[in-house]
């Protein structure tokens, strides 16, 4: 296997034209990004100010077990504040005092905004620097819009690290830092390759406490994990912080060339590189080579839900042998995934934005194998015929880097084996 690195090329997708929409969308809210930040920060509590309808959904998608004691929490706004007959700050001045002394762990809270609590004009910033005062230096509080009013759910995350950006220390010591939350075992292994190249400092946004957590100045690089996070990105910018830009780590091309890009930034030579990257990428190859089987020149829809369907779509069509309908997502950063859709040839339309009714339209013409789509539209189009792929699968799977390669494949061919095992079934 050589030490090529899969550079984006000028003749893929960057500069095409994009369509964009601004119609009726499918998504679910930000709130959704509490269920996995969350567990990854250990010490940290997300209080969500707003309806019960907010907590349902919280409760519902978390699968909390009744002995479980969960990091987040709904205050409801009752029919008084949303009347403005009671005084919202001063309730919540006394619900966030009755929660940090029941909870005396926390060290950093998170006031998550909602679709209510924003219509009513609740300033949960000017709450969040009232109670910074008065309960530092031993909680941090912070605050950030969870509210699924013109946003998609993945941007609560992107939300979340960007105001945890604000208020890191200012460093001046060369580090890196990889911004994104992962699962554990999947950061151990981002983490375990990048050591190997000789790479160093590296930090992690988010970190599991606060006190793993590394300052941002102009000698930080930072690469991102997630492709959802422009306003993170901007933030660290606005610090002096320097992206790395590069592919995302999906598959074995994204992650050989995400590994590259960050490698070049710290001067490590191509033989340390090919050492270090041969046995996984092998792996990584041969996993994709046998979950794909199924999907070599298969067609591939992408409706617009987590802000993953553009590296998703690279790593179908390049890895997969996919042919892509049409690559739709909320928001289109090219500064975030320029370089993978300079990797993906063919150009298949890109959308940003969505009007459900043409783009199901478009989806009809196409008849594509495979759909990759919301849970609100997944049942209805498989009642049409269509084979379809949670978006939200793809979110909460580990997928990234090497070693869940075969797993990221595996998501999209089991769909396909369904179809084709009851099609035998009927046949008999």
């Amino acid at each position: 296997m050589t030490a090529v690195a899969c550079e984006p090329r000028p003749h893929g997708c960057r500069d095409v034209p994009v369509l964009k929409e601004r119609g009726q969308h499918e998504v679910f809210c930000g709130l959704t990004g509490i269920i996995w930040l969350h567990r990854k920060m250990q010490d940290a509590f997300f209080l969500v100010v707003g309806s019960r309808t907010c907590a349902h959904l919280l409760q519902s998608a978390a699968g909390v077990m009744i002995f479980a004691e969960p990091r987040f929490a709904t205050a409801i706004l009752e029919e008084t504040d949303l009347a403005g007959l009671a005084d919202a700050q001063t309730e919540l001045d006394r619900v966030v005092g009755e929660l940090l002394e029941r909870r005396p762990d926390i060290r950093q809270l998170f006031l998550v905004g909602s679709c209510p609590s924003e219509v009513i004009k609740l300033d949960l910033q000017r709450a969040a620097e009232r109670l910074s005062d008065l309960y530092a230096p031993n909680v941090r509080i912070l605050n950030f819009s969870g509210s699924g009013i013109e946003t998609t759910f993945t941007q609560g995350e992107d939300a979340c690290l960007a105001s945890m950006v604000s208020v890191l220390p200012e460093t001046r010591t060369r580090n890196l830092l990889l911004v994104g939350a992962l699962p554990d075992v999947v950061e151990e292994q981002a983490v375990s390759l990048l050591s190997a190249l000789g790479i160093g400092p590296i930090r992690v946004l988010p970190a599991s406490r606060t006190t793993f957590e590394s300052g941002v100045g102009e000698n930080t690089l930072f690469a991102l994990t997630q492709p959802f996070l422009g306003d993170t990105h901007a933030a660290l910018e606005r610090r002096k912080a320097r992206h790395i830009p590069a592919p995302f780590p999906f598959g074995e091309e994204g992650t050989t060339a995400w590994l590259r890009a960050i490698a070049d930034a710290f001067d490590i030579d191509d033989e340390t590189f090919e050492r270090v990257t041969r046995a996984p990428r092998t792996r990584a190859c041969k996993a994709v080579a046998q979950a794909a089987e199924v999907l070599r020149n298969k067609s591939i829809f992408f409706f617009p839900d987590s802000q993953l369907e553009i590296p998703l779509a690279r790593f179908v069509t390049r890895e997969c042998g996919m042919r892509v309908a049409e690559v739709g997502t909320p928001f289109l950063h090219k500064g975030v995934v320029g370089p993978d859709m300079a990797l993906i040839e063919g150009c298949p339309v890109f959308s940003e934005g969505q009007d459900v009714d043409r783009q199901l339209d478009r989806c009809r013409a196409a008849r594509p194998d495979l759909v990759v789509c919301g849970l609100g539209l997944a049942n209805p189009l498989e009642a049409e015929g269509f084979t379809t792929k949670w978006a939200i699968e793809l979110v909460f799977t580990p997928i990234h880097f090497y070693e869940q390669a075969g797993d990221l494949a595996g998501l999209f061919s089991r769909p396909l084996r369904r179809f084709q095992s009851l099609n035998l079934m009927a046949a008999e």
